[in-house]
C-alpha cells in the first residue's frame, strides 16, 4: 500500500492510496476457495461444488465485497502511519479498477481535527451569581401555590382584574361572521392574557347579564391570516363574573403539598429545601454559561464543518422528538430547517473540543465518587431516591449523561480557581426569569 497525503485547507486533506491488484486478487481468491466448502447449489452436494462454478456465480460479489474491505481497512491504516485525527466521515472517490490494471487506487477526503491550545483563563473575568434563599422567597412561592389552587365563587358585582368571567361573544367583519369569532360559554380570568389585551379590556365592569358591543383591531401578524390587519366589530354577553378564592395556608394546605400531618413549619422548611435545590442549580448553569463564555473567549479555534453538520443533525432529531412529546407529530421528511441550529451546534461542537483539552489537561476526569454523589443529588428530588440511584445506575448510557455533567463541573471549579472571579447578587425574580 502507497499513501499520499495533500492538505487542501487548515482541517481538510485528502489521502490517495493506491494497493497492488495482487494483494486483492490474492483475497478475492481465498474468499471463493473458503466458499467452496460450504456454499450449497442445486445439481451439486455441499462441499463438492467446482471452483469454476463458484468463481462464476459469485466472483463479482466477492470482488466488490473485497474492494469494499480493502478500502476501509487501507484507511483505516494509512490514517494510523500518518498520525491522522479524522473527524466525521471520509468521502471517498473510487473507481473500479480495469480488468488488467495491476492496482486499485482511491482518494478520500475529510476534515481533522483541530489542534486546541487552552488559552490563558488566569486573564479571564468571570461573574459569579450568588442568592440567598429568605423567607421572603418562602413566602413568595407559598402565594404561588396558593394561586395555584385557586378557586371561584359567584359575584354579584362587576368584574374586576383577577375575576373569571363567562360569556357569550360573536365577531363581524364588514357584518360577516368569521370563523373561529363566536363562542358561548367562553370563560376568560381578566389579566391571564389568554385573550388579546384590546378584548380583555373591553370586560371589567360588566356585570352578569350585560352586553356591550365594540371595535377590536387584529394585530398585522396574528395567526388567523384571513383576519390579520382587520377591524372586528364583537357583540359581548357577560352571563356570570366569579371572583377568585385562594386558600388559607393552613394545615389542609399543607397536606396538599405533602406534608401528612400538616405542620407548617415542616411544610416551609420542605419549601426552603425545594427552593434551595433550584436556586443552587440554576446559579450553577447561569455560572456555568459564564465560564463557558470565557473558554471560549479565550479559546480561539476553527472547528470541522463535519462536526458541525452531525450536532445539526442531532438536534434536529432532538427537536423533533420534543415535539412529539408535546403532542406535535413531525415527519421526518418534513425538514427543520438546518440554518436556525447551526449556532448553537457550532457552540456546542466549539466547547466540547475546548473542554475535551482542559480535562486532559488539567486531569479533570470524573471520579466514580463524584459520579454517585450527583446521581444521589438528583435523585432527591424524587419521592423514592433509592428507586432513582439504581435506575441511573442500571444503564451505562444514563451515568455517562452524568458522567459527562461531573466533566463540566470540575471544568466550572477548575476555571473558577484560576480566573478573576467577581460575586454577583441577583434577584430571586431575576434568576427565576420572572423580573419584569
Amino acid at each position: 500500500m502507497q499513501a499520499n497525503l495533500e492538505t487542501l485547507g487548515s482541517l481538510q486533506r485528502k489521502l490517495n492510496i493506491t494497493v497492488p491488484m495482487a494483494d486483492i486478487d490474492g483475497e478475492v481468491e481465498s474468499r471463493l476457495k473458503r466458499l467452496t466448502r460450504t456454499v450449497k447449489l442445486d445439481g451439486f452436494r455441499p462441499g463438492k461444488v467446482p471452483f469454476t462454478v463458484v468463481v462464476k456465480q459469485f466472483g463479482p460479489q466477492v470482488r466488490q465485497e473485497v474492494l469494499g474491505d480493502t478500502l476501509q481497512k487501507t484507511f483505516g491504516d494509512a490514517v494510523t502511519q500518518q498520525n491522522l485525527r479524522v473527524a466525521g466521515y471520509p468521502k471517498f472517490d473510487a473507481a473500479p479498477p480495469a480488468d488488467n490494471a495491476s492496482d486499485f487506487s482511491y482518494s478520500a477526503t475529510f476534515e481533522v481535527y483541530p489542534e486546541v491550545v487552552v488559552g490563558d483563563v488566569t486573564k479571564a473575568a468571570v461573574t459569579r451569581a450568588t442568592l440567598e434563599v429568605s423567607e421572603a422567597e418562602i413566602d413568595k412561592t407559598l402565594e404561588i401555590m396558593r394561586k395555584q389552587r385557586v378557586s371561584y365563587e359567584a359575584a354579584d358585582r362587576a368584574a374586576e382584574n383577577g375575576d373569571r368571567v363567562t360569556m357569550d361573544y360573536v365577531g363581524t367583519i364588514d357584518d360577516v361572521e368569521f370563523a373561529g369569532g363566536k363562542s358561548e360559554g367562553q370563560s376568560v380570568v381578566l389579566g391571564d392574557g389568554r385573550f388579546l389585551p384590546e378584548f380583555e379590556k373591553s370586560l371589567p365592569g360588566m356585570k352578569a347579564g350585560d352586553s356591550k358591543k365594540f371595535d377590536l383591531k387584529f394585530p398585522d401578524d396574528y395567526a388567523g391570516k384571513e383576519v390579520a390587519g382587520k377591524t372586528a366589530v364583537f357583540a359581548v354577553t357577560v352571563t356570570a363574573v366569579a371572583a377568585p378564592k385562594l386558600p388559607a395556608i393552613d394545615a389542609e394546605f399543607a397536606k396538599t403539598l405533602g406534608v401528612e400531618d400538616g405542620d407548617l413549619t415542616k411544610m416551609r422548611a420542605e419549601i426552603r429545601g425545594n427552593l434551595e435545590r433550584e436556586v443552587n442549580a440554576r446559579l450553577k448553569a447561569k455560572t456555568k454559561e459564564r465560564v463557558m463564555d470565557a473558554l471560549m473567549e479565550a479559546t480561539k479555534i476553527e472547528v470541522p464543518k463535519a462536526l458541525v453538520d452531525m450536532e445539526v443533525e442531532r438536534l434536529q432529531q432532538m427537536a423533533r422528538q420534543d415535539l412529539a412529546s408535546r403532542g406535535i407529530p413531525v415527519n421526518d421528511n418534513i425538514p427543520l430547517p438546518a440554518d436556525i441550529f447551526e449556532k448553537q451546534a457550532q457552540r456546542r461542537v466549539t466547547l466540547g473540543l475546548i473542554l475535551s483539552e482542559v480535562v486532559r489537561g488539567q486531569n479533570l476526569q470524573a471520579k466514580p465518587e463524584q459520579v454517585r454523589a450527583l446521581v444521589e443529588e438528583q435523585a432527591q428530588s424524587y419521592e423514592h431516591p433509592q428507586e432513582v440511584v439504581k435506575w441511573f445506575y442500571q444503564s451505562p448510557d444514563r451515568l455517562r449523561d452524568i458522567e459527562s455533567v461531573v466533566l463540566e463541573e470540575n471544568v466550572v471549579s477548575w476555571a473558577l480557581a484560576t480566573a478573576q472571579v467577581k460575586d454577583e447578587a441577583v434577584t430571586f425574580d431575576e434568576l427565576m426569569g420572572n423580573a419584569k
